[in-house]
């Protein structure tokens, strides 16, 4: 039971019967309130006129037993003194029960001159009781005063049956209808709850299913209609695209470092065993550069792990001209367009000077890789912009691969040795350590015919 009631369904069906049935009875109670005061009135009305009527005739002196409307079954009438005392009453009632049907006349008819009507009406409601039958009654009041018996009250009466049967009847037809509409209410809530939500249990399963078997290739239903569910089935097909694209590059990853470490591992393995059986055969300036080469990869790899995970950069200023000249003057057979960092003078951007001086270092490395015999740095400022650009004179770039050579462990040279060509990761490192920093790298054609790469970053 507290799973049903734990469910969306039995929940929204809950909720629209307590609304409905709010609503139902707001809306009962203002129809009887209205009902009631409407029936009464016109009661009273009834009343009002019925003692105005005999009021009129006392005020020309007519005689008690002349009274017309006096032997009205319907509308009892009694007529009282100054004192109280009833002088004059309709055939057969015997008593009225309301308040102030007895008593004195009031300061009111003192007021009034002979043959005079009082404009004021009073109402009342009591009990009349005609030839031993007692019933409901909405009573009128009024003052007259008699030219020859003085200051009268006149009380008529109008039954109040019609009234109570007509509450009555709406009251029965709110008790038996109330609930067969709530039930109506809650039985089409339910149907078209569990409508609504069948393609959302219809992507639980398949999400199930995916976890179950941990095959990411497949998508959950996408149902043909444009609401929130339809939404929210499309968004869990990206996410799992971009998962299993993450979960695939990954592997990737793994793979290629595996690989690329195995080779300079086993290279320096080799070189010690050597060197343990014949000493004289060590090669120690290989065993130095593969143990270099294994610090650089894991250093790369390292680097990257951390831009995965969304590392934000470190909060700083780096001023790229100086550091482009810095790493420039690092490598021989690189050139610095040394007019472009004057006129740039002091380029600033914010981020993590370690990260950014590793971006110009793999660039240049890069182009001295690809150069047949310089690569320039240019550095500038384009408006809200620090650019840095550099090329090299070789034999540039494949439009189809100047988005590939930015995917990690691509090298296309196959043919070209590892150690002359790297692991492919540093373009890779460049690229999603500008993306961290908020700028962009790319690459196209230099205008010798090499390659040129932009790297943009925001100015500080």
């Amino acid at each position: 039971m507290r799973r049903r009631l734990g469910s969306v369904r039995a929940r929204a069906t809950l909720g629209a019967v307590l609304v409905v049935a709010v609503a139902l009875l707001a809306a009962g109670t203002a129809v009887l309130l209205s009902l009631r005061s409407n029936l009464t009135d016109q009661a009273g009305g009834q009343a009002e006129r019925s003692a105005r009527a005999v009021a009129a005739q006392l005020a020309v002196g007519t005689p008690y037993e002349d009274l017309s409307s006096m032997d009205d079954d319907e509308r009892p009438v009694q007529i009282v003194d100054a004192k109280g005392t009833r002088v004059a009453a309709s055939e057969d009632l015997e008593r009225i029960g309301a308040a102030g049907a007895t008593g004195t006349a009031g300061d009111l008819g003192d007021d009034l001159e002979p043959g005079e009507i009082d404009d004021d009406t009073r109402f009342t409601e009591g009990t009349a009781t005609v030839d031993g039958e007692t019933a409901d009654y909405r009573f009128a009041a009024v003052e007259v005063r008699d030219p020859r018996k003085g200051p009268l009250t006149v009380y008529a009466g109008a039954p109040l049956e019609a009234e109570q049967s007509a509450v009555r009847s709406a009251l029965t037809v709110m008790l038996i209808g109330f609930p067969l509409l709530l039930a109506v209410v809650a039985g089409v809530t339910w149907l078209v709850t569990r409508r609504a939500l069948r393609p959302v249990e219809g992507i639980r399963r398949e999400m199930a299913a995916i976890t179950a078997s941990a095959d990411l290739a497949r998508r959950v239903p996408e149902p043909d209609t444009h609401d929130e569910v339809a939404r929210l089935a499309r968004t869990t097909n990206e996410t799992l695209a971009a998962l299993e694209t993450s979960v695939e590059r990954q592997r990737r990853f793994v793979a290629d470092a595996s690989h690329e470490l195995r080779s300079p591992i086993a290279s320096l393995r080799t070189q010690l065993e050597v060197g343990a059986a014949h000493p004289e055969l060590l090669d120690v300036a290989g065993a130095v550069e593969d143990t270099v080469r294994l610090q650089r990869l894991a250093a790369d790899l390292l680097l990257l792990a951390r831009l995965d995970a969304g590392e934000a950069p470190a909060a700083g200023r780096v001023d790229l001209a100086a550091l482009a000249r810095e790493e420039a003057g690092h490598r021989a057979g690189v050139t610095v367009d040394d007019a472009s960092v004057s006129g740039a003078g002091s380029v600033e951007v914010a981020g993590s000077r370690g990260q950014l001086g590793r971006v110009l270092a793999n660039l240049l490395d890069n182009g001295l890789r690809h150069a047949r015999s310089s690569v320039g740095v240019r550095v500038r400022r384009v408006g809200e912009w620090a650019v840095v650009e550099v090329a090299d004179d070789g034999d540039g770039v494949p439009e189809a691969d100047r988005e590939r050579i930015f995917e990690r462990f691509v090298r296309l040279d196959d043919a070209r040795s590892r150690d002359e060509g790297g692991a492919g990761l540093g373009l890779a490192i460049a690229r999603d350590v500008a993306v961290r920093h908020g700028g962009t790298l790319t690459v196209r054609q230099a205008s010798e015919g090499g390659a040129l790469f932009e790297l943009r970053l925001p100015i500080a």
